[in-house]
């Protein structure tokens, strides 16, 4: 995912009534943050061969303003990523 609305992971702007606004905290930086990471996820598991159709990514700021990405993935999403996690932990040695 390069950008929001390029056809590849669906990605939505910030939910802004999900959360109570706080006077101070800087919610825009966090979000601005878990939008690139969001874009750097989706790019990941594109590049992986993961389906697009079956993931969503959604960039948010938490209740302090830090950022977070939510993932949502279809049961098919799911198993690959789980698979690929598996692959990935047993090259590195952390098979259990």
């Amino acid at each position: 995912m390069c950008g929001i609305g390029d056809g590849q992971f669906t990605s939505d702007e910030s939910d802004l009534d999900a959360v109570l606004w706080i006077r101070g905290v800087d919610y825009l930086s966090g979000w601005r943050d878990a939008r690139e990471a969001a874009a750097e996820l989706g790019d990941a598991l594109r590049l992986v061969g993961v389906e697009s159709a079956g993931v969503r990514l959604r960039a948010a700021s938490d209740a302090d303003g830090t950022g977070v990405v939510r993932l949502e993935l279809s049961a098919a999403a799911a198993r690959e990523v789980a698979l690929l996690a598996r692959v990935t932990a047993a090259r590195l040695g952390r098979a259990s």
